[in-house]
C-alpha cells in the first residue's frame, strides 16, 4: 500500500498532468501521483526523464538489463513492472526481462549482458562495490561514453527505485497489459 497519498484535487495541473501521462502510459503511473504531491519534484523529475530519454549512447538491450537488474536488487516491484511493460514495447526480448531476478543462473544472457548486470548489482549495492576488474572488463565492449551512459542509467535506476519503493508503491499492472496486447 502507498504511504504518500495518491488522490489530489482536480486543479488544472492535476488534470493536464493525468491527462499527459494517459496519452503516454494509458494510466496514470503511481510515482506521478505521488510526486504531484510537490510540483517542483515532479517538474524536475520530468525533466530529467526527458533528458535521460535522449542518451543514445549504449544499447537498449543493455540499458533495460541495467535499469531491470537495479530493480530487482533494490525490490521495486513497481519499477519491474513497468520496466518490463516500457521494455517490451521497445522490442527486448521477453524471455530475458523475465529473468532478471534470477539473471545468474540463466542461459540466455550473453557474456556482456551479464557484465553489465553484475556491474549494475555493485553499483546498487550500499555501499557501491564496483571493483576495477568489472570495470576492465566493461571497456573490452564499451567505449568510454557508453561505460559512462551506463553508469548514469543505473544511477537513475537506483533513484526511481529507492524512491518508489520508499513510497510503498507496488505494481500498477502495466506487465500484464503488455502480455494481453504484444507488440505488433
Amino acid at each position: 500500500m502507498a504511504r504518500i497519498g495518491l488522490v489530489h484535487d482536480r486543479n488544472w495541473f492535476v488534470r493536464l498532468v493525468e491527462w499527459g501521462s494517459r496519452r503516454k502510459f494509458r494510466k496514470v503511473p503511481d510515482p506521478v501521483k505521488v510526486a504531484l504531491h510537490n510540483r517542483p519534484v515532479l517538474v524536475s523529475t520530468a525533466l530529467l526523464e526527458t533528458t535521460a530519454g535522449r542518451w543514445k549512447a549504449l544499447d537498449p538491450g543493455l540499458k533495460a538489463l541495467s535499469v531491470m537488474v537495479a530493480s530487482a536488487r533494490i525490490g521495486c516491484s513497481w519499477c519491474m513492472d513497468f520496466g518490463y511493460w516500457e521494455f517490451h514495447h521497445q522490442g527486448i526480448d521477453p524471455a530475458k526481462l523475465r529473468d532478471v531476478p534470477r539473471w545468474r543462473d540463466s542461459d540466455v544472457y550473453t557474456d556482456l549482458e551479464r557484465a553489465v548486470m553484475d556491474y549494475t548489482e555493485a553499483m546498487t549495492a550500499t555501499p557501491p562495490e564496483v571493483t576495477d576488474e568489472q570495470v576492465d572488463r566493461l571497456r573490452q565492449d564499451l567505449s568510454e561514453k557508453e561505460l559512462v551512459e551506463l553508469t548514469a542509467v543505473a544511477a537513475l535506476e537506483n533513484f526511481r527505485s529507492r524512491v518508489n519503493a520508499a513510497a510503498g508503491l507496488t505494481s500498477q499492472g502495466f506487465k500484464e497489459y503488455c502480455e494481453l496486447r504484444p507488440v505488433q
